[in-house]
């Protein structure tokens, strides 16, 4: 088998899988001590570039991000955990799902404070596009989460096609 070959192998959905960790400092809130919206979206941006880059085994940037709220507020002094997935790959795009938590470690508390659905685009070092291996996913939830990144994948065509037509 040629490593063209094996690159494209289709892979499951724990390959892809990966966690990330930050601690709300200072730097990251605005003057109440609050996290600010664009700090948690970069984070977002970077837990899936890493499930990304795992599946794809190369250069990914970021092509859209779907829908994103802030559920609870996160304060200075919080852990927040990131937990990120391709969903499914289609021939050179990845969406990619990010659930993001809030631990306070002192009160022993964890809350749910946003997801959101990324696609992401393989690209080698001159930025031009490459083809991905498949997703396989293993579980009832990976395949429920497979299936729903193939509507929501419609659903940004037909948008992306309306906004089209509205702007001639």
């Amino acid at each position: 088998m040629s490593n063209q070959e094996e690159r494209m192998m289709p892979r499951p959905v724990r390959d892809s899988q990966s966690e990330m960790a930050q601690i709300v400092l200072p730097n990251d809130a605005n003057p109440l001590g609050d996290l600010l919206g664009g700090r948690l979206m970069h984070w977002i941006d970077l837990a899936g570039a890493m499930a990304a880059h795992r599946h794809s085994r190369n250069y990914v940037v970021t092509a859209s991000i779907d829908h994103l709220d802030f559920l609870v507020p996160v304060h200075i002094g919080d852990l927040v955990i990131l937990r990120s997935s391709v969903n499914r790959a289609f021939r050179t795009s990845m969406e990619v799902g990010v659930k993001v938590f809030v631990e306070n470690y002192i009160v022993d508390s964890c809350q749910h404070v946003s997801s959101a659905y990324l696609t992401f685009v393989a690209v080698d070092g001159a930025g031009r596009r490459l083809q991905v291996p498949a997703v396989v996913p293993d579980t009832d939830e990976q395949r429920r989460r497979y299936e729903d990144a193939g509507r929501r994948r419609d659903n940004r065509r037909l948008e992306t096609e309306r906004r089209n037509h509205n702007l001639r």
